[in-house]
């Protein structure tokens, strides 16, 4: 967790405080995983405000599959999804995303 975090605030400069990161771990016979994958394949889903650049993304992912491969995890193990629901699909403390005062800045 703490790779894709550091990832995200170098890449997409999140607020320090936003560490709205979840781990899920499935067991092998419940995770398909692609026939060339080791046992060390991660899939990662990011679902994030939209408005960051492809230059952010690419840093993004870039960060990842480096702070992934300090932690023995080969590139090709390494799948990553990013989800951008637009605005009106979210809500924060029951205040609709397109009403959010957003307190940073996701024009990266």
């Amino acid at each position: 967790m703490d790779a894709i975090y550091r990832a995200q605030r170098s890449a997409l400069l999140v607020p320090e405080d936003d560490r709205n990161i979840r781990y899920v771990e499935h067991r092998p016979e419940h995770f398909a995983v692609p026939s060339t994958a080791s046992d060390k394949f991660v899939l990662v889903e990011i679902t994030l405000f939209p408005g960051r650049s492809v230059e952010a993304k690419t840093r993004l992912h870039r960060a990842i599959t480096a702070n992934f491969g300090d932690l023995g995890i080969a590139p090709d193990d390494i799948f990553v999804v990013l989800n951008e629901p637009t605005l009106e699909n979210w809500a924060v403390g029951g205040v609709p995303g397109s009403e959010l005062q957003i307190s940073f800045s996701v024009d990266v």
